[in-house]
């Protein structure tokens, strides 16, 4: 099972496993004023750089902040041009109006907002952003074979579930900025999407999950394989915050 701050232990499987962001979701942020080459872009929990490359290929000067270090060491050998901070993004300086967009890609869930956010407010240009994309991986209204097997091995094992100090839903999250009175919404999206994966696929991307155990894991993959490559139905949430 992952450590919750560190997914160090599976990065094989974080990388092989967890698919890249839909095209959509960079449209939006362009479209938003904040994928502007010559920018400074912070990513927080950067892990294996799925948000990392689309921040270097938008020609942004990019930090990339991950507290593992066999992942922080991936993302230097991956990006040589982006700056790499193996630490918690709570704790890395950050110097007033040095930054241009900060972003949590599938990581606001382990960070603590109440010592980030005060000090992003402040490290943020006056035109900056927050913004938060977080995949959600499994729609309940998506009821295949392959989904009802899934249901079925989670209900019958014993999974720890990890500790966070922060929500993982859209509604969860907005409501834990906005309360600190220092950000106001700009822009909430929501984009659907499909992916077929394999057997492989499967338990590379269910190990990398910090609440699923290697058993678990190859419980779904033995299902896969028995059913076939599937398709999943997967969405992911925007949500843009501006200094109030």
């Amino acid at each position: 099972m992952s450590d919750h701050l560190n997914f160090d232990a599976v990065a094989d499987a974080y990388e092989a496993g967890r698919p890249p962001y839909p095209p959509r979701i960079w449209e939006l942020l362009r479209e938003a004023g904040l994928l502007r080459t010559g920018d400074r872009a912070w990513d927080l929990g950067a892990g294996t750089g799925l948000a990392t490359r689309e921040l270097v290929s938008a020609g942004m000067h990019v930090t990339a902040v991950e507290p593992g270090p066999v992942l922080a060491a991936r993302l230097r050998e991956r990006f040589p041009e982006a700056q790499v901070h193996t630490a918690r993004a709570e704790d890395v300086p950050l110097e007033p109006a040095s930054v241009d967009l900060a972003l949590a890609a599938t990581s606001v869930h382990w960070l603590d907002l109440n010592r980030l956010l005060p000090k992003l407010r402040t490290a943020l240009t006056p035109d900056g952003a927050f913004a938060v994309v977080h995949n959600r991986y499994g729609d309940p209204e998506w009821r295949t074979p392959f989904r009802a097997e899934v249901a079925r091995i989670a209900a019958r094992q014993t999974r720890a579930t990890p500790q966070r100090s922060t929500p993982s839903d859209a509604e969860g999250v907005t409501a834990a900025v906005l309360g600190t009175g220092l950000w106001d919404l700009d822009r909430a999206e929501s984009v659907t999407w499909t992916v077929e994966l394999d057997a492989a696929q499967v338990r590379d991307l269910f190990t990398s999950f910090s609440d699923w155990s290697a058993p678990d894991a190859a419980a779904v993959a033995a299902v896969a394989e028995r059913l076939g490559p599937v398709t999943e139905r997967y969405s992911t949430w925007l949500r843009v915050f501006r200094p109030a």
